[in-house]
């Protein structure tokens, strides 16, 4: 059934009985399948996913999802730092009162959104686009809703060796504190009015600074600034040293882009070289448009009636994008060229037309 649901993913557009043909097809082309199988109706296929649930995919999506990019995949590293990046997107799901009451809508009373959202925040990896951690909720279920409050369930997750990218949606001062305490190091971008005290102007021009933490009074803001100039060791809960980025992209009109970064020596990383990995963010945005426009379709909605077969239905797509991924992003290595030259939709669809080859078991 996991499989099963992998494939309502792979094939979003077929109904439940083409869906299990096709992959008990394969299956017995690997031996591993009675030949005197019949299909069984779309009403036997739910109750099968219900007795699954959702946490069985979640936590095959857990025990799977790692970054898959090698040393030598183009693109893929910044020095000896592996580009990751955060972000969020929200999938319309079927217009049922269960739905509706789990996922929230937007809109008031009188005039409620067409559909329920789900959001799904993930950490992934910006050379593949391979997916490697996520957060499912409610897009509109109120507090704890938003993708500052989805995204702190991934950071503790964040592993030593990573630069994470990150828009200035995302940026909070407990967010900030329980990402960098992982031992990643962290590049996002901060909404200009950020109070960013100028310590000191570095060579590279980019500038050492101090977040505070922002419940601390004024009085206690301006003893760890003075603290942080004078270069002491600060209280980790109350104050953290960072470096500043700030530039303009041309024929763009809008406020700065403004950086911080946990990558304090400007010798290691220096700020061009960081304002041009930080674009690398997009990458992120190409993933979402490979899950949500081809692999589910255009402006599709998610086809599971109940919360609990959303979730799983999620997560089913969050696996079979990892194995395209993974699958686009070793065949690009051994070519020795950057994965972004790999089509995903050309990709998609030969592994639709040969599912066992490209997802063994």
């Amino acid at each position: 059934m996991v499989y099963f649901v992998m494939a309502l993913a792979l094939f979003a557009e077929e109904d439940y009985e083409e869906v299990a043909a096709r992959l008990t097809q394969t299956l017995r082309g690997w031996g591993c399948w009675d030949d005197g199988w019949e299909v069984p109706t779309s009403g036997g296929i739910t109750q099968a996913r219900q007795r699954l649930g959702p946490e069985p995919v979640a936590e095959v999506f857990g025990q799977v999802a790692a970054p898959v990019a090698e040393l030598d995949t183009i693109g893929a590293f910044l020095g000896p730092w592996r580009l990751m990046s955060l972000d969020g997107m929200e999938w319309d799901v079927p217009d049922t009162q269960a739905n509706r009451a789990a996922f929230g809508t937007r809109g008031g009373p009188q005039t409620p959104s067409a559909y329920p959202k789900i959001r799904v925040v993930t950490v992934s990896e910006c050379g593949s686009h391979a997916p490697v951690l996520a957060a499912v909720g409610p897009a509109a279920g109120g507090k704890g809703s938003g993708e500052q409050s989805m995204a702190r369930q991934l950071y503790p997750r964040l592993e030593d060796g990573w630069l994470v990218l990150a828009d200035r949606n995302f940026y909070s001062w407990d967010g900030w504190r329980t990402a960098a305490g992982t031992g990643a190091d962290l590049l996002w971008r901060v909404r200009a009015n950020t109070l960013l005290p100028a310590l000191e102007l570095l060579p590279d021009g980019s500038g050492r600074s101090v977040l505070i933490q922002p419940r601390v009074s004024p009085a206690s803001r301006r003893l760890l600034t003075e603290a942080a100039g004078r270069g002491e060791d600060l209280d980790p809960d109350q104050a953290r040293y960072v470096r500043v980025i700030t530039y303009d992209v041309p024929d763009r009109d809008g406020e700065p882009i403004v950086l911080v970064t946990t990558i304090t020596d400007w010798r290691a990383a220096p700020a061009k070289t960081l304002a041009q990995a930080y674009h690398q963010r997009w990458e992120h945005e190409t993933g979402n448009a490979q899950l949500k426009t081809y692999l589910r379709g255009p402006g599709k909605v998610l086809r599971s009636g109940s919360p609990a077969l959303i979730e799983q239905e999620i997560w089913g797509y969050l696996l079979t994008h990892y194995a395209i991924s993974a699958l686009i992003c070793a065949a690009a290595t051994n070519a020795g060229i950057d994965p972004d030259r790999v089509k995903f939709k050309r990709t998609l669809r030969i592994i639709r037309r040969a599912a066992g080859p490209a997802f063994p078991p």
